[in-house]
């Protein structure tokens, strides 16, 4: 699978830090950049036959459909689709008009990921976010009547600006809407953003982190009682709508990172990054050269991932892969570690996969980590 970062934003939300430019100054060089990097790197997937294309940000949908279709057109040079490939676009609720929308609906994109946050003014304020409470709605019924029933959207729960019925009414909302995939996230505090200068001013109060618990087990209950299945901790589908592109990271498949600051991962025991600095990227594929280092993952690191990624999720972590993959001093770490979680009802083992049970996922990075080898 491929994940193409598209790096520019119309505005920074107040909790972001994820890279990405505000000026699309350069947005030509960085397009013609990313196609010299997808030829540069054609050879690094082992299977040629992508199950998956993911536009990621940033906002992609800033670009033109003509660009993202010219993207798409330069992947197809080097790669072939599958019949059922899903190609996501990650979008604003404010670039999804009419216009924007009938272009889209004629290209190989058959799923948006819409970043609606909220259906609420006031949370949408604080966050910063470039649309309404009212295009928040208004841009999944326009997708929707366009044919993209294969939708996605982002939802943020624990703001200082919300509360537990607030949130009931924006999952209302999404249950009204027919939304078949959601992903849902507690708002945290990330260094160097708007949000934390704030609260570090007393401008606004911290999230609270028994209010985001009681809202992530609201979030869980309800939507399983709406035919949602929790699949992953921040992730929620009605069957047949998984996200095949974050399933894929789950579970440990190559993918190919193109764009500043994407990541690579090459199934076993390599992962690259790319320079998170528009004018560096530029530069060197300018030249030829790949913007990118990469490190070789240690067993230990191996361990450590397949742990914290696999108790995220529905299906665990595989008993008779760590068997078969690590040490017998590393294997014995691990049975000291679980056996008393296992004990405590915090971890249990189903059909030779240990999970996480539900009631517990809340606390799921913690959990995992405390079984990590240091």
């Amino acid at each position: 699978m491929i994940y193409i970062h598209i790096p520019f934003c119309k505005q920074k939300c107040s909790y972001c830090n994820f890279h990405f430019s505000t000026s699309l100054n350069f947005k030509d060089d960085m397009l013609r950049a990313m196609k010299t990097e997808i030829l540069l790197r054609k050879d690094e997937l082992q299977n040629k036959n992508l199950k998956s294309l993911y536009f990621g940000g940033g906002t992609p949908s800033i670009l033109s459909v003509d660009e993202i279709s010219s993207l798409i057109d330069d992947v197809l040079k080097y790669f072939s689709f599958e019949n059922d490939i899903e190609v996501t676009l990650e979008a604003n609720p404010d670039d999804l008009d009419k216009d924007f929308l009938k272009q889209l609906a004629g290209t190989p994109v058959n799923r948006l990921s819409i970043g609606t946050q909220s259906f609420f003014e006031e949370d949408l304020k604080l966050m910063n976010r470039a649309h309404s409470a009212s295009e928040a709605e208004s841009s999944i019924k326009r997708a929707q009547d366009f044919g993209f029933e294969n939708l996605s959207i982002d939802l943020i729960y624990g703001s200082p600006t919300s509360n537990l019925e607030i949130w009931k009414e924006n999952l209302n909302k999404t249950i009204a809407l027919e939304v078949p995939h959601i992903s849902s996230y507690a708002l945290t505090v990330e260094p160097k953003t708007a949000l934390e200068s704030w609260i570090s001013k007393g401008k606004i109060k911290s999230p609270k982190e028994e209010e985001q618990n009681s809202e992530f087990y609201y979030l869980s209950d309800f939507l399983k009682d709406n035919g949602f299945e929790h699949y992953e901790v921040s992730n929620f589908a009605k069957p047949g709508f998984y996200s095949r592109h974050n399933s894929a990271y789950w579970k440990y498949n190559e993918y190919l990172g193109i764009g500043p600051s994407a990541h690579s991962y090459n199934g076993f025991d390599v992962r690259s990054w790319n320079v998170a600095n528009n004018q560096q990227y530029i530069k060197k594929l300018n030249d030829k050269l790949l913007a990118k280092e990469e490190e070789i993952l240690s067993h230990e690191d191996q361990f450590n991932e397949m742990i914290m990624i696999g108790l995220r999720t529905i299906w665990g972590v595989d008993l008779e892969s760590l068997k078969n993959k690590f040490s017998d001093r590393m294997l014995e770490h691990f049975q000291r570690e679980s056996k008393f979680k296992i004990e405590e009802g915090i971890l249990i083992i189903e059909n030779e996969h240990l999970k996480i049970p539900e009631k517990h996922w809340f606390m799921a990075d913690g959990i995992a980590s405390d079984l990590f080898i240091v």
